[in-house]
């Protein structure tokens, strides 16, 4: 289109550009002027010789700036300049259809690749995962903004069918773990090798010894009404318990770096699920009895029996004031100030390690206050009868006087500020209590991940109602996990003030023009210009992606 208006001569007050070729294969580029005396011309300048289509339209560019400089900034009204004609010529034929968001796959598919996920070749799968990243949304609403933003046409029903076939596994051939859940065989399916993957990462980011893992569970629950064999009504963390859920299992290594996940029937006792847990991560990937650390809602007397059988160290909260009444009174006698952290020995290797900090007694007390206001309500309406007086919440400060009057026990209110900020934390590790504090701290992390998981990824409500689709969606968000995950630790390591959340913004106005060359036809795409914080998160992530 350029090519052909700027190759030919243009005749200007005398003067006019032209190309010449050469013996060598080459072309130059020559301004001449005609002369009307002699019917000849004259050379007048030889601006530049290259064999290269780009440099000699620069080199064009520079004879007609050349020529303007002469004649001054009158020109005659009929001329117009090659160079300018071609590019109106050019924009005029690019319409949207040419314009293609490509910071996803800049940013997310070269960390994807990074990471290894790569190796899985399967194009749908990745663009499910990246589309999870910058636009989560319904399957229905990724195929849609695919096909009008990326220029990538699925069919809604082709992804339901892929992902029925994600992590399937028939059910005869599955085994029953200690909770009654259907363990899968290992294979060849998506699931394995996303677990394989994210695991070789965590390796390599933690160092081949994994000597900590961090395990809890969550709540992800589902905009439906019925019930069906995974999907059940239970004590949701979603504060949704009308609603069907499924319980989350994540195991993760320190700084949040994933192991592996399971997901279980929504009226599951979490309890029940550690053990199994750990055991199937151990066993499939093979790491060697690291420390298991877990907050109170793990903590029973067959997971802690089940952990020394199996010859693991763990670290679990506890639950100081359901302890007995020996260890309350000593607890009590011992008169914490913050910062204190005493011992108990509860025998055979295990200790009750016991601390108090101000911040968490702040907590504490709101919370408490929080809860007399709210029965204080219920107790004005003259609602509560001798059934609400139970140990649930804040009904332990309900109690009887004579035979049918409920009131609150306000010396029990006051006597239970004695707790106030006080932790406890039940271990048989040989490491020291600040040590132990410090990993149990560490369960942040995996807080963390749940939040990402259910707010930045929008893992929940799931849509889905099918017990492979359910899978297959959890998978998809756990490999978009760690993609962020990686993400947020390069503009760490950068010092770049660029959050993930920024990121995530960042990429959707990158963009690519695809066109197709005039004379050979041939197809091309080049990157439009980025903003300063573009281009500062693209050479960041394509600097630590080369050097995988």
């Amino acid at each position: 289109m350029i090519v052909g208006i700027l190759g030919s001569s243009l005749y200007l007050c005398g003067m006019f550009v032209q190309r010449k070729r050469n013996e060598s294969g080459s072309y130059s580029v020559i301004i001449k002027e005609k002369n009307p005396r002699t019917r000849g011309n004259r050379v007048v300048m030889i601006v530049g010789t290259s064999r290269n289509e780009r440099e000699l339209l620069e080199l064009e560019r520079k004879a007609y700036e050349y020529i303007d400089s002469l004649r001054g900034p009158l020109l005659p009204m009929d001329y117009h300049d090659p160079l300018e004609d071609g590019i109106e010529k050019f924009l005029s034929g690019i319409s949207n259809s040419h314009i293609q968001v490509i910071g996803p796959e800049l940013i997310y598919g070269r960390l994807y690749d990074k990471i290894g996920y790569g190796e899985l070749a399967n194009d749908m799968f990745r663009h499910l995962v990246i589309c999870r990243l910058f636009n989560p949304g319904s399957k229905l609403r990724t195929v849609e903004y695919l096909r009008r933003y990326l220029n990538v046409d699925y069919d809604v029903e082709a992804i339901y069918k892929f992902l029925d076939n994600l992590c399937y596994r028939k059910e005869k051939d599955c085994k029953k773990d200690g909770c009654g859940k259907s363990i899968r065989p290992e294979g060849d399916d998506i699931k394995t090798k996303v677990e394989r993957i994210s695991f070789a990462y965590t390796k390599r980011i933690c160092g081949d010894s994994i000597s900590v893992v961090f395990y809890d569970m969550t709540t992800l629950y589902f905009e439906a009404a019925q019930e069906d064999d995974l999907r059940k009504t239970g004590f949701s963390k979603d504060g949704k318990h009308a609603c069907p859920q499924i319980f989350l299992g994540l195991l993760v290594a320190p700084g949040g770096n994933p192991i592996g996940y399971e997901i279980y029937e929504g009226n599951i006792h979490e309890g029940k699920t550690l053990i199994p847990v750990v055991e199937a991560l151990a066993n499939k990937h093979g790491f060697d009895h690291p420390i298991v650390v877990a907050d109170a809602g793990l903590l029973s007397k067959s997971n802690i029996e089940e952990l020394q059988k199996s010859g693991y160290e763990y670290i679990i909260g506890a639950r100081v004031k359901n302890e007995t009444e020996e260890i309350r009174q000593s607890i009590i006698g011992m008169n914490l100030q913050y910062g204190d952290i005493k011992v108990i020995d509860k025998g055979s290797g295990v200790r009750l390690i016991v601390s108090k900090s101000e911040k968490r007694a702040k907590k504490d007390e709101h919370a408490r206050r929080k809860g007399l206001e709210r029965l204080q309500k219920r107790f004005d309406t003259g609602r509560l009868t001798k059934a609400n007086i139970n140990r649930r919440g804040y009904n332990k400060y309900l109690k009887m006087v004579g035979d049918v009057t409920i009131t609150i026990d306000m010396e029990k209110y006051e006597a239970d500020a004695a707790w106030d900020g006080v932790k406890g934390f039940v271990t048989n590790t040989e490491l020291d209590e600040k040590e132990v504090l410090a990993s149990y701290s560490n369960l942040w992390f995996i807080e963390r991940a749940f939040r990402m998981n259910k707010g930045d990824l929008r893992a929940r409500p799931i849509f889905h109602r099918l017990h492979n689709r359910i899978e297959a969606h959890i998978c998809i968000c756990f490999t978009a996990y760690t993609i962020m995950l990686e993400l947020e630790r390069l503009l760490k390591a950068a010092n770049s003030d660029i959050t993930i959340y920024q990121a995530g913004h960042l990429t959707k106005t990158m963009y690519q023009l695809n066109y197709q060359m005039p004379r050979s036809r041939r197809l091309k795409s080049v990157i439009l210009q980025m903003d300063s914080k573009q281009q500062e998160l693209y050479d960041i992530v394509r600097q630590n992606s080369d050097k995988m």
